[in-house]
Order: C-alpha cells, then sequence, then structure tokens
C-alpha cells in the first residue's frame, strides 16, 4: 500500500470553503480512481490553519496514475482558500492494522 500526505495552509476565513470542496468535489473525484483506498482528513485541534490529507492508494503506481492525471485540476479548485500551495510527501505503508476510524462532525 502506498499513502501520500498532502498539507495545506487554510486563510482562516475561507476554512469552511475549503472543507465543503474537499467534502463536496475533490473526494467524489479521488474515489473514481483507479486504486483509491481511502482518505483521511486532518485539523488542528490548535486551530492553526494547517490541514492534513492523508490518502491511501493499492500502489505507487495508482497514486502516480492520480497526480499526473488529476492533482493539478484539484490543486486549481482549492487555490482560491489556501495561504500557499499544497505539499505533497509520499511514503509506503509498512505496518497497518484494520481500522474503523469516524469522524468526530457529523457531515453537513
Amino acid at each position: 500500500m502506498f499513502t501520500r500526505i498532502v498539507e495545506c495552509h487554510v486563510k482562516p476565513e475561507r476554512k469552511d470553503d475549503f472543507e465543503n470542496k474537499l467534502r463536496n468535489e475533490v473526494l467524489p473525484i479521488l474515489q473514481k480512481q483507479p486504486g483509491f483506498v481511502d482518505l483521511i482528513a486532518l485539523e488542528p485541534e490548535d486551530g492553526s490553519d494547517r490541514q492534513l490529507s492523508i490518502s491511501f492508494w493499492n500502489n505507487k503506481q495508482d497514486a502516480e496514475r492520480y497526480q499526473r492525471d488529476q492533482y493539478s485540476g484539484i490543486v486549481d479548485s482549492i487555490k482560491p482558500f489556501l495561504k500557499r500551495d499544497p505539499q505533497v510527501q509520499t511514503y509506503t505503508v509498512a505496518q497497518s492494522t484494520p481500522h474503523r476510524i469516524v469522524a468526530s462532525k457529523v457531515a453537513a
């Protein structure tokens, strides 16, 4: 398994818009990508502008295909909400346990 961690610094006044875009437009695009497994979006407890999204992929090739074919369009769509360009890091998943994570907020 392979993972991409995307770090975004969101303009405070655009936080709700960013979260809506992620939930309503970005996630459906990801879910249609070959090899996409899951997405976990993280919000800081301290109210800072940093947001992390961790996407899981079956393999590196699937993640690279997404990067090549879809990522720039997604960045263009969220850019108005950001202070600067997102930063991406990639990792091979070395170990994992089955998980059942439930978001702390009910989706609007």
